[in-house]
């Protein structure tokens, strides 16, 4: 649209009706340049006032009956076009040197428009003021587009981004015209060509990793097979093909492995003896690794009346672990453990993960552990770190514990009833209480359990047991990790927090409305408490809508990060909270771990206290 008929347009619809037609507003957003805002629109008709409400409302029911749509941005199109700024992936170049690409994002109906991108149109390098290569096969580029026919584009090449991955997971097939590679990721919309030489014996249907030729004078996108990862009918293959697409590492260096093995186990100098205290591990029946274990006794302080010591203890994976050597390294890379339904690839290799790491019964091995004092009222009161070695007294799993404190247990469980699950249980309680007084967020919402059966497919998907025992282990994780937090604030160190900031404020009105419709009121304020959404949660307990009600309050949360500044954790209603219980599979409590090392001199693997905002940005 050239400017003069931008400003026609603009003189017409001012002395015309002071809202637009539709087909007035589809024209105008037509013929833009760019995208535009509802308070341009409104300026461009010189919509003023109360009408500004009725343009607003025939915006919303052009967008519902897909005549525009609304991007990111907030900016409408007409359906089906594309916006005038948009990610564009190069997948060809024709003779002419013509560059063929398509848009990386097209939510319209149907194959998404034609874009060319002309060999001279490449935005700033036309006019000499940037390096710009001219875009190839494979790459993607931010393209300003112009239309250039009903289903056609033109594209001035604004930048190019970073290279197409360096290795793409996909089905190898085999045609007349010989093999090619289609991506297993949809968002990857090219097929590969392999010739004979470059496909590494891969047949007809299997899932192979392909690393793509980089080279820009193809005409069309060729690759190199590297792996053939198994058949696509073989249900190992799904988490394979999740592992190679997202370059999840499966090989530690050998370097690490060597590094593993000569690991042993330390002996008790400068540290706490915890052997004489039954400390127990409770997990899943299927755990490989036992990386916490605990114990309770109610406190002998009688100042402390009804309350209890609580003991957590951890496996020192920052003994193993050092700043900068090759586990360390190793690990950074990884930075979690990967769970799938028929697999898991470590962060830790074998020799730590499930060895020296984990508190095998009967077995010394070496903790950081956290003495804590609860109140009758589940108020952590004090705590003690200590680096120790321990002794775990029995392994146990949630459902045999609970099956004692049910009266279905086994000569183990009867065995430390009274001396171990009686005061754990007790000790649960209180921290429960707690819970319930401070207002920490309690969604019901029961977790799905991928059952496998004997040929390695989905058996059946069934609701995972919720016992006590269960949560008895998290109230103890979640109050360890308290300690943590305020260990590390007390000592003016370092401390990489598990922060879970409130809902933004659209979302809390795009809740209310929802709510509002099923006879449920949530006040449309900037900021909402947790106990306010418990409130809903317990009116819609065994309701029809329970379910639904749950999840859409799960889906209006922000997500939980991983933060060196601490913005406290709303879900659990927390003003403190950090991550100290698994270093065994989270990179983020190893650094904690060594955080509390540091700041309480206990030991070697620990950090040095970093004095400024500067080398705290650093060491996050």
């Amino acid at each position: 649209m050239t400017e003069k008929t931008k400003t026609s347009n603009k003189t017409d619809a001012k002395s015309s009706a002071p809202v637009p037609s539709r087909d007035q507003i589809l024209e105008y957003i037509d013929q833009a340049d760019g995208d535009l805002s509802r308070r341009e629109l409104a300026r461009a008709f010189g919509v003023r006032g109360a009408d500004r409400a009725v343009l607003r409302g025939i915006l919303k029911e052009m967008e519902g009956e897909g005549l525009i749509s609304r991007n990111r941005a907030k900016t409408y199109l007409v359906a089906g076009e594309l916006p005038a700024v948009a990610i564009l992936e190069v997948t060809s170049v024709d003779s002419d040197g013509d560059v063929q690409a398509f848009p990386v994002k097209w939510d319209g109906d149907g194959p998404a428009p034609d874009v060319v991108i002309a060999p001279d149109q490449t935005g700033e390098q036309s006019r000499g003021r940037s390096r710009n290569r001219a875009p190839g096969v494979g790459d993607r580029v931010l393209g300003r587009l112009r239309k250039d026919g009903p289903r056609s584009y033109r594209a001035q090449t604004l930048k190019v981004l970073p290279n197409a991955p360096d290795r793409i997971v996909g089905e190898f097939r085999m045609g007349p015209e010989g093999g090619r590679v289609i991506p297993a990721d949809k968002k990857n919309r090219r097929e590969y060509a392999v010739s004979p030489d470059h496909a590494k014996g891969a047949t007809d249907g299997d899932v192979v990793v392909l690393e793509p030729d980089q080279r820009r004078d193809n005409l069309r996108p060729q690759g190199t097979v590297t792996e053939i990862v198994g058949r696509l009918d073989e249900p190992k293959t799904i988490s394979l093909i999740s592992i190679q697409a997202q370059g999840i590492p499966t090989v530690f260096p050998d370097e690490v492995i060597a590094q593993s093995e000569r690991a042993t186990p330390p002996d008790l100098k400068g540290r706490t003896d915890l052997r004489e205290i039954p400390l127990v591990t409770i997990d899943g029946a299927d755990a490989r690794d036992f990386d916490d274990a605990v114990w309770a006794e109610p406190d002998p302080d009688p100042a402390n009346a009804d309350g209890w010591h609580l003991l957590v203890a951890i496996a020192d994976v920052a003994f193993y672990v050092r700043p900068g050597d090759a586990l360390d390294r190793e690990s950074w890379t990884r930075g979690n453990s990967v769970y799938f339904p028929d697999r898991v690839v470590p962060m830790l290799p074998e020799r730590l993960s499930n060895d020296l790491c984990s508190l095998r019964p009967n077995e010394d091995r070496a903790c950081m552990a956290v003495h804590m004092w609860i109140g009758a009222d589940g108020r952590l009161q004090r705590h003690e770190f200590v680096r120790g070695l321990m002794r775990s007294a029995a392994r146990l799993t949630y459902e045999r514990a609970q099956g004692e404190m049910d009266g279905n247990g086994d000569a183990e469980t009867a065995a430390v009833r009274k001396t171990v699950l009686e005061p754990l249980y007790g000790a649960y309680a209180a921290l429960v209480s707690g819970r319930a007084k401070r207002g920490a967020l309690d969604l019901d919402l029961p977790e799905r359990q991928v059952i496998l059966g004997d040929d390695g497919h989905i058996d059946r998907i069934v609701p995972r047991a919720r016992l006590d025992s269960h949560k008895l282990i998290e109230e103890f994780m979640i109050t360890a990790n308290v300690a943590a937090a305020e260990a590390l604030e007390e000592k003016r160190f370092p401390c990489m927090y598990r922060v879970h900031e409130p809902p933004a404020p659209e979302k809390i009105h795009a809740l209310s409305e929802f709510l509002k419709g099923l006879g449920y009121s949530l006040p449309k304020s900037q900021s909402v408490l947790p106990e306010q959404l418990n409130r809903i949660l317990e009116k819609a307990k065994d309701t029809a809508e329970e379910r639904l009600i749950n999840q859409m309050v799960l889906r209006n949360q922000s997500q939980a990060v991983y933060a060196p500044e601490n913005a406290g954790h709303f879900g659990l209603a927390l003003p403190r909270y950090a991550h100290f219980t698994s270093p065994i599979r989270r990179y983020s409590d190893l650094l904690v771990h060594r955080a509390l090392i540091g700041a309480l001199n206990l030991g070697a693997g620990g950090i040095e206290r970093l004095k400024t905002a500067d080398e705290r940005a650093t060491f996050a």
